[in-house]
């Protein structure tokens, strides 16, 4: 199978979407199958299997987009861009991450020239809403998915959604008849149980850990704030494994709210899942996550959560406790459940023991030989549908 990744959106292997986009990637290379991608990023240049196309520029917001990790690809010139038009030609199926205006234009070529396209939904609308203060305008979020339906999503032949979850919050909107997936993005088998002891320096603190990109939807500062409100501030030290644009914000809260500067920074997987193993407690604040494989890493190597019950926000969905999930608007109870389950270390056990291997139902490798027969099965589907 030769098949062409369209992705508007690259860049580093720090955020969801990118990180799931090349672990597909790298799965079918390792098949044997024939894998481009399509992309702005300048440092994938003369790299082998890599169509570098323009990019676009947002004049003086440039330095902003940058900040928040984006380069988005151009439609200038798609009809006459005779290498990027040849590769869709030659492919068996074309591949979207995010619904722009190439998008469009990809898909409409391709299926002029009868070749099917899929998509993955990556993106809710309020990662979107979120940077010109519209993250909880219900109006602003719909708006956000016409335009996704409209470039991309009424489209192409099958929809890969990573939960059944965001495939209701877009179902509620739109229908499309495209051929449904239901498929995670997967867990990576670092991420598993270990005996590690908490470094030197970190001995007699309570380690709480939140995982993810440090973004407005995110709500990281929750977990912040809540240390208001905790009975054991002064013996908590929070790590932030991650990287993002909220960073600044973030240290400027703590400075008011935590008595121990909590450690912000990125982290390999390997020191992520040591990090995870002599963690005391796990929170995952975040308002809007379409799946949270990040979270779902943390706890499945055994830790107690506590989770955001936010409803445009997945993580719940991973409580097998009540006492796991907090309302998410409320700092106050966030520290409530963080002070409960420090005060009571033998039920905290046994709830932790409940998470341990929960990632083996979401094993990468059992994810990605489902992705890669969505991919065969839409080709098969459109020959019969097509007679091409």
């Amino acid at each position: 199978m030769t098949i062409t990744f369209i992705c508007e959106v690259l860049g580093e292997e720090n955020n969801g979407t990118t990180i799931a986009t090349m672990n597909v990637v790298r799965y079918l290379r390792s098949k044997g199958h024939d894998v481009h991608v399509v992309c702005p990023d300048k440092d994938k240049k003369g790299k082998e299997g890599y169509l570098v196309i323009p990019r676009i520029h947002f004049g003086p917001f440039d330095r902003y987009v940058e900040k928040n990790g984006v380069t988005l690809s151009s439609s200038k010139g798609f009809k006459k861009n005779e290498a990027l038009l040849s590769l869709i030609r030659k492919s068996d199926v074309i591949h979207f991450n995010f619904g722009s205006k190439l998008t469009l234009l990809c898909a409409q070529y391709a299926h002029e020239h009868g070749i099917p396209c899929t998509a993955s939904f990556h993106t809710q609308a309020e990662n979107f809403t979120n940077h010109v203060g519209l993250m909880r305008n219900s109006f602003a979020n719909f708006l956000v998915y016409c335009v996704l339906n409209h470039r991309l999503f009424s489209q192409v032949d099958s929809i890969h959604y990573p939960t059944q979850f965001v495939r209701n919050v877009f179902r509620a909107h739109h229908k499309t008849g495209a051929k449904e997936y239901i498929i995670s993005n997967g867990t990576q088998s670092v991420f598993h149980r270990e005996k590690v002891s908490k470094p030197a320096e970190l001995e007699g603190k309570y380690i709480i850990t939140s995982t993810g990109r440090y973004s407005t939807e995110k709500q990281q500062k929750a977990l912040i704030k809540s240390m208001r409100y905790s009975a054991h501030n002064k013996d908590i030290q929070l790590i932030f494994p991650g990287d993002g644009p909220k960073r600044k914000h973030m240290e400027k809260l703590a400075e008011k709210y935590c008595v121990n500067k909590p450690m912000f920074g990125f982290h390999s997987r390997e020191h992520l899942a040591e990090i995870l193993n002599y963690t005391d407690l796990y929170c995952h604040c975040s308002y809007a996550d379409l799946e949270a494989i990040s979270c779902l890493e943390a706890i499945s190597v055994g830790i107690t959560p506590v989770l955001s019950d936010s409803p445009l926000s997945a993580v719940s969905g991973f409580a097998l406790d009540k006492r796991n999930v907090y309302h998410h608007d409320d700092p106050k109870d966030l520290a409530a459940h963080i002070d409960y389950w420090l005060d009571h270390p033998k039920e905290r056990k046994e709830n932790s023991n409940l998470y341990a291997g929960l990632a083996s139902k979401y094993a990468l490798e059992d994810m990605m030989v489902k992705m890669e027969a969505m991919f065969l099965e839409t080709i098969e589907d459109y020959k019969k549908k097509h007679g091409k």
